[in-house]
C-alpha cells in the first residue's frame, strides 16, 4: 500500500516537472515551482528526487516509454499488414507523438546527445554526478535503442514481403526517417507548433510531403 502511494505520488511530480519543464525549460525551472503545481513541500520533493537533473531525467524516461509503447502498439495493430504499411504508421505515429508533445522531443533529443557523446568515453564532463546516480539515466539505457530497432525489424519485414523495395540498410533507412522527422519537428517548432504560415505554406503541407517522400523512399528499388 506504501508503496503504492509513493508511486502515486512520484507520477504527480513528474507530472508537475513536465508542466514546468515545458513552460521555462530546464535551466529556468525551480524545484520550489514544481512542488508548488504538484502540491507537495520542498522538502518531500527532494525526498523523491534529490536534484533536478534526475527530475529530468525522470520526464526523459517518461517520454522513451511512452514513445516505446506507442511503437510496440503500432507493430502490434498492423502485424496483419505488409511492412511497408506498418513502418509507415510508425513513421506517422513518430511525428504525431511528437506534435502531441515538444517537450518529450527537447528531452529525448538531449538524452540522445548526452549518449552518443559520452559512450566513447569523450565529453564526459557532460555526465554530471547528479545523472550518474540518477536510476533514470540507468533504466533509460536499457530501453533506449528499441524505437530503432522495432522500426528496423519492420522494414526487414517489408523487403521480404517485397512491399519495400529499397535494398539499403533497415538501420540506415531508420535512422534516414528519425533526421527527417526530427527536422520537421524544429521546423514545427519554429512556426509555433504550424499556427503561423512559413513563407505563405501551411505547416501541415510539409508534414505531407514527408510522409510521400518516405514512402518513395522505401517503394523505389535503390541499393
Amino acid at each position: 500500500m506504501k508503496e503504492t502511494k509513493r508511486i502515486i505520488k512520484e507520477k504527480n511530480i513528474i507530472d508537475a516537472a513536465i508542466v514546468i519543464f515545458g513552460e521555462v525549460g530546464f535551466k529556468n525551472a525551480k524545484m520550489e515551482d514544481i512542488a508548488k503545481v504538484a502540491g507537495i513541500t520542498k522538502v518531500t520533493l527532494y525526498a523523491y528526487f534529490q536534484s533536478k537533473e534526475n527530475l529530468y531525467m525522470a520526464v526523459t524516461f517518461r517520454a522513451l516509454t511512452e514513445l516505446n509503447q506507442m511503437y510496440e502498439h503500432t507493430v502490434s495493430e498492423n502485424k496483419t499488414k505488409n511492412g511497408l504499411e506498418s513502418t509507415m504508421m510508425l513513421f506517422e505515429g513518430f511525428m504525431s507523438f511528437f506534435e502531441a508533445n515538444f517537450l518529450f522531443s527537447e528531452v529525448l533529443l538531449e538524452y540522445f546527445s548526452l549518449i552518443r557523446s559520452t559512450s566513447s568515453g569523450k565529453n564526459e564532463a557532460r555526465l554530471t554526478e547528479a545523472i550518474r546516480e540518477s536510476s533514470y539515466f540507468q533504466r533509460l539505457q536499457g530501453i533506449h535503442n528499441l524505437p530503432f530497432k522495432l522500426t528496423a525489424r519492420e522494414i526487414e519485414r517489408g523487403k521480404k514481403d517485397g512491399s519495400i523495395k529499397n535494398s539499403r540498410d533497415p538501420m540506415l533507412l531508420t535512422l534516414y526517417g528519425w533526421t527527417c522527422v526530427l527536422g520537421y519537428l524544429k521546423v514545427l517548432a519554429a512556426s509555433g507548433g504550424g499556427m503561423i504560415p512559413l513563407f505563405k505554406f501551411n505547416i501541415q503541407e510539409l508534414r505531407k510531403l514527408h510522409i510521400q517522400n518516405a514512402r518513395a523512399l522505401f517503394t523505389v528499388a535503390v541499393s
